[in-house]
């Protein structure tokens, strides 16, 4: 998502008619001010600016932006202003759709319609740890302190697919996906295209306070205890374990719901 981050600011002129060159032999200056006046934490600014352009420009690609960057939809907790003008001026230079510039500037784009839940994800059983990526370069997710940085955020699809580690969502940099080997007790991080092509077990059934279930093999994503303070993530025939994930997206997967169905 770095490069959505990047790309955003040129979207603008071509949606609105203009367009990008890219000229070899060009310079760019910088003027530094005397004071700068940005924030201590230049990631608030950053993520400011960044939910401003994606409310005005982006469509429904805007929940993108939110994905990577952990943020909640509804409340993110970042007061990015009144952008009502600048939809007005959008409308009024007959700006076209931010689908239109994904598929004809920029189609390196995968956009991720269906993803449900997202952020770091915690067993019930130990809440002070999250899934994580673990090292790179491999293939085994951990479990570790949760620090909700992009190696801990989980994608989870309502078509199944569970991503592991920062979210690329680019042709040429692919999402890991969570799969079930079938044998052993590890489960095993594959690029998904890889994983789709190899005919993999990446598809996985969870509701929010529930269980993580492979739907080929029907195990179990669990935590084992190798000691007091140790956990192991592992597949295993499942024993009752619930999983929560930090945000989800237009109501789905809410316990209150889930309880409100069960006793209809």
């Amino acid at each position: 998502m770095e490069a959505l981050s990047g790309e955003r600011l040129f979207s603008r002129a071509w949606q609105c008619g203009g367009k990008v060159e890219v000229l070899p032999c060009s310079r760019i200056a910088h003027l530094e001010r005397a004071h700068k006046p940005y924030l201590p934490d230049l990631s608030i600014a950053v993520k400011r600016n960044a939910l401003r352009v994606a409310e005005v420009w982006m469509d429904d690609y805007k929940y993108m932006v939110y994905f990577a960057w952990n943020l909640p939809i509804e409340n993110p907790g970042i007061d990015f202003g009144d952008v009502s003008s600048r939809k007005d001026l959008r409308k009024k230079l007959n700006c076209k759709g931010f689908d239109w510039y994904i598929k004809n500037i920029y189609p390196n784009l995968i956009y991720l319609p269906n993803i449900v839940g997202y952020g770091t994800m915690k067993n019930t059983l130990k809440e002070d740890i999250c899934i994580d990526q673990g090292p790179v370069p491999g293939n085994t997710p951990i479990m570790y302190p949760c620090h909700a940085y992009s190696p801990q955020h989980i994608y989870y699809h309502s078509t199944g697919e569970m991503y592991v580690g920062g979210l690329q969502a680019r042709w040429n940099r692919g999402d890991r996906c969570l799969t079930d080997p079938g044998n052993g007790d590890l489960p095993v991080l594959e690029t998904c295209d890889i994983a789709v092509n190899k005919g993999l077990n990446l598809h996985w059934d969870f509701r929010q306070g529930s269980a993580v279930i492979n739907r080929s093999t029907k195990r179990c994503l669990e935590i084992a205890a190798d000691n007091p303070v140790s956990y192991r993530l592992v597949m295993q025939t499942c024993t009752g374990q619930r999983w929560n994930i930090q945000h989800t997206v237009k109501g789905w997967g809410k316990t209150k719901d889930l309880q409100q169905k069960a006793q209809h």
